[in-house]
């Protein structure tokens, strides 16, 4: 059932169990994108706060958090036209520990070519000047055709690489002929230079999307959801390599996130099949089928928002579906084992046709909030959490 979100929580311990009410409000902090593509977060100038970064059509673009709710969004450009096709993804994180995010970005974004590796997919590591308000400097990177994703990874020695993935492999046609090679960059010291790299055979074919699998101060491993499901890497002292482990076989999945039933317990988050209808999670020995009244899903993130002690599922998608919606809904598990959801609607006054979005604190209150990008309706969108306390 849909309605504006007012969500009572059953919240349960060993004493008792209780209810509290969160909703969240929208707030539009940029009406005027291209096709938002991806969004990222982190803190971009040092001053302490999560900033919004943003890959839209032809600029990389970050948006100055100003500190309090419903503030006004300064947006920056920091590079622009960097390929003749559209720039794809984005990923940002303080790799170095100086408090600031440092961003690499995927362009040249052409999913029908894959045998012209000058027509199609680009990587970018950006370096920062002083003044981050200004432009950066592209430093252009090895890449694959259709480049499509990237993750910072931290590897099980606690250094960072630039995991980066594409969408089909060399010369693969409609999903069939060569499998994905991952592109994983190592981080040198002088980045503007050469960065080394290793190809990792996945053996897969038209993957979409992944999932970094962390726990504070080291990897578990890294998901990729694709044509065949959902593989895991794993990353040891001969580099990255298939577990052998799949956690979706057998069923296209479009894309990917991991989060917590509470009490050890984990659950996998997928929208199937790739652009698909399907919101599923998957406990242990459960497929459970949250909603299939979607039109092409395209975002996916997992987070405690309200205190539970347990993970929601946060999903958006991008086209209109059977009752011309589209929109970003949030899903409210009510049992140990992961077959019982709510669905509910974060604020039914903004449309937005999600393309992307992320769970992050971008008030320093300690619950999480949402950030959105909308393709058709050309908006950035920030859901600020209003549990009450």
């Amino acid at each position: 059932m849909k309605k504006q979100l007012l969500v009572w929580a059953t919240l349960l311990n060993s004493a008792n169990a209780f209810s509290q009410t969160a909703t969240f409000n929208g707030q539009v902090i940029d009406d005027k994108i291209s096709i938002g593509y991806g969004v990222a977060a982190g803190d971009v100038d040092g001053d302490g706060k999560t900033d919004i970064l943003l890959a839209d059509k032809k600029e990389i673009v970050w948006y100055k958090n100003p500190g309090k709710k419903e503030g006004s969004w300064s947006k920056y450009v920091i590079a622009k036209d960097l390929t003749e096709q559209d720039n794809v993804c984005i990923a940002a994180r303080d790799i170095d520990g100086d408090g600031k995010v440092e961003v690499a970005v995927g362009a040249q974004w052409n999913p029908s070519e894959t045998k012209n590796l000058r027509e199609s997919g680009a990587v970018f590591y950006l370096s920062a000047p002083e003044d981050r308000t200004q432009m950066w400097e592209p430093i252009r990177l090895h890449h694959e055709v259709t480049i499509h994703r990237m993750q910072w990874v931290k590897k099980a020695d606690g250094d960072f690489q630039l995991a980066v993935l594409p969408l089909h492999g060399e010369g693969n046609a409609g999903g069939v002929g060569a499998g994905v090679k991952m592109i994983l960059f190592d981080v040198p010291e002088n980045r503007n230079g050469i960065w080394g790299f290793d190809l990792l055979e996945t053996n897969m074919h038209m993957t979409h999307n992944m999932h970094p699998m962390e726990v504070p101060g080291r990897i578990l491993g890294l998901s990729v959801a694709g044509k065949e499901g959902v593989q895991v890497f794993l990353n040891g002292a001969d580099g990255w390599a298939p577990s052998g482990n799949w956690m979706v076989a057998d069923q296209g999945v479009g894309e990917i996130r991991t989060g917590s039933l509470g009490k050890n317990q984990l659950f996998t988050a997928t929208i199937e099949p790739m652009h698909g209808s399907l919101l599923v999670v998957y406990s242990k020995d459960n497929r459970t089928v949250l909603t299939d009244k979607i039109k092409e899903g395209h975002a996916l993130a997992c987070g405690d928002f309200f205190g539970q002690g347990r993970d929601q599922v946060v999903m958006g998608w991008r086209n209109p579906n059977v009752l011309g919606e589209t929109g970003v809904r949030i899903f409210v598990g009510s049992d140990p084992e992961g077959k019982k959801w709510q669905e509910y609607t974060l604020d039914e006054k903004i449309k937005i046709a999600c393309e992307d979005l992320l769970a992050t604190d971008l008030d320093g209150d300690g619950d999480l909030d949402i950030v959105a990008s909308g393709r058709a309706t050309h908006n950035v969108v920030v859901y600020w959490n209003q549990k009450k306390k």
